[in-house]
């Protein structure tokens, strides 16, 4: 479904990226697994097309020079340079880390908000669908976003990408600052999206512990570089993997 090849990306002189590579079966859970500053937010703008709007913004202010190396093969097609906007028509959907909501507005007029590509119709069946994965929403529908919880603005924000309805979900850090109750409701519902929607999701995130156990396929990614991949179980029973990110 989803290839990557060899992909570079620098600012400036810094290297974000240094020949990343990587691939998404269909129906498939992928992680991204890095500490702060590892690459996994470029990289997720990089695939959702947003470093494109990036350069443009950067290159108009005469800020640092953002450039791109490599492939990004979307459904066999090539994709790099396809518009942020255009990728979400064919189906690739970002939500991005820190909870980005509107936060004057109502829950229901976020969802909505993020369906203006689709038909009333098909707003309301995917709103529908959002508050039967996460059933708290549809308690908070009318409450203005900016008063919910951390965790219950990241449901929201994870409802806002299902409401564009994703072929190809992409969650950058999705757990971040969440308790661990939260934590374990989000990926639960995340499994869901997989097993009862069929969506793809590929995740990137610096707490391994809950991400490993629920993934088809990871990859551990420092300094902007691919160190390691296997399967969920096979990065839990690595000895450097525990040690790094399970203190063991």
């Amino acid at each position: 479904m989803l290839e990557v090849k060899n992909l570079m990306v620098f600012f400036e002189n810094a290297l974000a990226l240094n020949d990343f590579s990587m691939a998404v079966d269909e129906g498939q859970i992928v992680g991204v697994i890095g500490s702060n500053s590892a690459g996994k937010t470029t990289l997720m703008n990089t695939l959702s097309g947003l470093i494109l709007d990036m350069r443009i913004k950067e290159k108009r202010r005469g800020g640092e020079r953002i450039t791109i190396y490599g492939q990004i093969l979307y459904q066999g097609k090539e994709i790099s340079h396809v518009q942020p906007s255009e990728r979400v028509k064919r189906g690739i959907v970002l939500c991005r880390e820190r909870h980005p909501v509107f936060g004057e507005s109502r829950v229901m007029e976020n969802l909505r908000i993020a369906g203006y590509l689709k038909t009333r119709s098909q707003v309301r069946e995917t709103v529908e669908y959002v508050f039967q994965v996460f059933p708290a929403l549809r308690e908070l529908k009318w409450r203005k976003a900016g008063f919910l919880s951390g965790g219950e603005q990241q449901m929201l924000a994870i409802g806002m990408a299902l409401v564009a309805n994703p072929s190809l979900l992409l969650l950058d850090e999705p757990l971040l600052g969440l308790s661990p109750m939260m934590q374990n409701m989000l990926v639960d519902a995340i499994k869901g999206l997989r097993d009862g929607a069929g969506i793809t999701v590929v995740l990137s995130e610096q707490f391994a512990r809950p991400v490993l156990p629920m993934i088809d396929h990871g990859y551990i990614i420092e300094n902007g570089m691919l160190t390691l991949s296997g399967t969920g179980q096979e990065l839990m029973d690595n000895p450097e993997v525990r040690a790094a990110y399970f203190g063991v």
